[in-house]
Order: C-alpha cells, then sequence, then structure tokens
C-alpha cells in the first residue's frame, strides 16, 4: 500500500525473565528500528514512541479497549464489560461513579486522615531501624488507605497485593511467572466476589457510593462488583511499585534524599520523576477497528497493538537522557498513568498517597541505606520489586 513500510518484526520473548529484568535496550532498538514492531511470537504491535503511544491512548474510536486490553481471550472474556474494557459512553457511566469522590474536593477531604496514617506507618518502622521497604511500607500504606477508602474488612485484605499483582500477569500470556503465583489470583478474586454485598462493606466507603449506583438503576450488581474489583486491582500497581523504587532510588542516591529532606516541595516532582523513570505498569492493548497508519507502518484492522508505557516514558525524543533520574526534571506529562480516557481514574489519589508518604519518611528518618541487594519482580506487566531491605536513622 502506498505510503506504508514493509513490517518490522521481531522474535524477542517480551515476557522472557531476560527482558523483564531490563527491557530498555531492546526498546531501544525496537524505537529506532520502525514505529510499530510486530511480535512474531505474540502476534501483536507494540509501540514505543511517545507520540505515538499517547495518540493511540486518546483515539478509542480507532484502537478500541472494548474488546478487551490483555493479550490472551480468557483474561479478556474475564473483564468485559469492566471500566478497563469498555469504550465511552458506557466507560463514562462507570467511571462518573466515584468522580466525586476522586476530585481534587473529595480528596482534600480525606488527607489529614491519610497524613496521619502514613506518619504512624513510617513511626512504627523506623522504631526497627531495620526492615524491608517492599514488605512494611509499600504493600502497606497504600493497601490499607485504598483498602479503607473502599470500605473493606479488614479480614482478607492480605490477599490484596499478591492477587493484583497476579491478576496483572494474567494480562500478558500464560507464563511461568502467572503460573507461580496462580492461586494467589484465585484466592483474591474468590475473596473479592464476595464483597459485592452491602453488608461486607463499612459505610460511608467508595464501596457504599457503588452500590448506591446499582440501587438508582445506573449499573448492574455484576458491573458494581466489577467496579471494586477494578479500583482495588488499579490501586495496588502504580503505587506499590513507585513507592518501593522511590526507597531504593533514596538510599542508592543520598543526593535525592537530602533534596527532599531539604525542601518538601519536591515530594511531588520526584514521584512523577520515579513514574517516568521506574514505569510501575509496563502496558496494556488495543484492538485496531480499521486499517491505520502508525507512522509509515500500516496496522490492520483486528491487529493487537501493545501500548508501551514504560517505552514511551523512556523515549529519548521526548526525554533527554531518559535512563537518569533527574531530580529538576518533573514530567508531569509522562504516561506512566495511562492516557485518554482510560487515564488511571485514581492518579490524584495516588499522588496524595505518595506525596504524605514521602513527606513523612522526610519527617522521621535522617539517613537510608540498603542492607542486602534489592529483589526485582519478573512479573511481566507491573515492573516492581519484591525486596528492598533497608536500615535508617531517626532524623
Amino acid at each position: 500500500m502506498p505510503g506504508s513500510a514493509a513490517r518490522v518484526e521481531t522474535d524477542i520473548d517480551m515476557f522472557g525473565a531476560d527482558f523483564v529484568r531490563n527491557p530498555f535496550p531492546a526498546i531501544a532498538r525496537m524505537r529506532e528500528q520502525s514505529a510499530a514492531v510486530y511480535s512474531t511470537k505474540w502476534d501483536f504491535y507494540v509501540l514505543t514512541r511517545y507520540d505515538d503511544v499517547r495518540a493511540v491512548a486518546a483515539d478509542w474510536q480507532t484502537f478500541t479497549s472494548s474488546q478487551g486490553v490483555a493479550l490472551t481471550p480468557e483474561i479478556n472474556s474475564a473483564i468485559e464489560g469492566t471500566i478497563l474494557s469498555t469504550d465511552p459512553p458506557g466507560h463514562t457511566v462507570l467511571r462518573g461513579i466515584l468522580a466525586e469522590q476522586l476530585a481534587p474536593r473529595g480528596l482534600g477531604k480525606i488527607r489529614a486522615d491519610m497524613s496521619a496514617y502514613a506518619q504512624q506507618v513510617v513511626a512504627e518502622q523506623v522504631a526497627r531501624r531495620e526492615f524491608d521497604a517492599v514488605v512494611d511500607i509499600s504493600r502497606v500504606f497504600p493497601i490499607n488507605v485504598v483498602g479503607d477508602l473502599v470500605g473493606l474488612p479488614a479480614e482478607g485484605r492480605e490477599h490484596l497485593q499478591p492477587g493484583a499483582d497476579a491478576t496483572f500477569a494474567g494480562f500478558g500470556p500464560f507464563g511461568d511467572y502467572l503460573i507461580a503465583h496462580v492461586e494467589e489470583m484465585g484466592k483474591y478474586h474468590a475473596w473479592l466476589d464476595t464483597m459485592g454485598d452491602r453488608s461486607k462493606l463499612l459505610p460511608g466507603g467508595w464501596g457504599e457510593a457503588i452500590m448506591d449506583a446499582v440501587d438508582a438503576g445506573k449499573i448492574s450488581q455484576l458491573s458494581a462488583t466489577r467496579l471494586i474489583t477494578a479500583f482495588l486491582t488499579a490501586g495496588m500497581d502504580t503505587t506499590v511499585n513507585a513507592i518501593s523504587a522511590l526507597i531504593r532510588l533514596f538510599a542508592e542516591r543520598p543526593d535525592v534524599w537530602r533534596a527532599l529532606k531539604n525542601d518538601r516541595s519536591l515530594a511531588g516532582p520526584i514521584f512523577e520523576e520515579i513514574l517516568r523513570y521506574h514505569s510501575p505498569v509496563v502496558g496494556f492493548w488495543r484492538v485496531a477497528t480499521q486499517d491505520t497508519l502508525i507512522g509509515d507502518v500500516m496496522i490492520p484492522a483486528g491487529a493487537k497493538v501493545q501500548l508501551n508505557w514504560a517505552a514511551a516514558n523512556h523515549d529519548p525524543a521526548k526525554y533527554a537522557n531518559p535512563g537518569e533520574f533527574l531530580l529538576e526534571r518533573n514530567p508531569i506529562d509522562h504516561v506512566a498513568f495511562g492516557y485518554g480516557p482510560h487515564a488511571c481514574a485514581g492518579q490524584g489519589l495516588a499522588r496524595m498517597e505518595a506525596v504524605t508518604l514521602l513527606e513523612a519518611l522526610a519527617d522521621q528518618i535522617d539517613t537510608i541505606e540498603l542492607t542486602g541487594k534489592p529483589v526485582q519482580s519478573l512479573n511481566p506487566i507491573v515492573r516492581g520489586l519484591e525486596s528492598v531491605p533497608v536500615r535508617v536513622t531517626a532524623a
């Protein structure tokens, strides 16, 4: 076809352990080769350039979520009709259920309580002096914040982080990581299926607001259960893994840590840069509804296209020296929260969680050092850490 180039292909396993450990060198080669590179192993096109990823994320008519945002048909069937896998106008209805709670005014009402809880969590670990930043902070603070906001009972919350992590792995192929964690995913969803019962939810929470939408005829009971699941799952990925990456960074980059200690207003910019630099969520898929040119590559109708958020956030055409964490960068236009209609609805909450926690860390800790080697997760969809052992001194 005139105006289109020959298809550039790769046989790299983009979900294999070697790629997951450090995807950026291979991604850089793909980005240089073509606007869209076809995976012969997994049958999809991957987009790695910032401008292309943002444009496709905004164009839901041409690149739909309604045919599935996961790679496998099994997961796409399970999430059919959810907020992740619907387009406007249905998506707009689902997103509007908690719009008031997630708006700046709604979030402002909970900031003081959130800040007090952040101070409590940090104080408990400072008293120990040595702890694991992943296990003891990043998998405690945001999980309980979201759990409390939804109105979940305390019993069962232990399923949240491992279950959400396994669920995200399920968006990719049924590989070794998912097979090893499929039991956690099953327990998580079995527990969440019981949360569609109003009597299980604490009054005044987001869960109750979602149930009110059922009573008002805005959504079905099934949609309500799935909406609770979607908000909980989404609340377990970006914030948990960005906080883990930040505490590791503070231990490895004392200059960044001292800068935050000296100026609390840097908490927001530091969080934005770790989101860009670490990019906790690798990417989701869309399906082309018609033949469409991306750059000079013709994407055929029906093809799966991966929007690789991590690759876009490391595009040197957008961010100079993308492989470096730069304190002064403040990349508020990164795509770690996605972009367009499906941009993360809870990103304001995530930012508030991070800032209040960073303030608590800076208030109570003087120095942070690693006591062992951080352990990286091999989840192929969520870039995270399993362990960051640290020693701190009190401020």
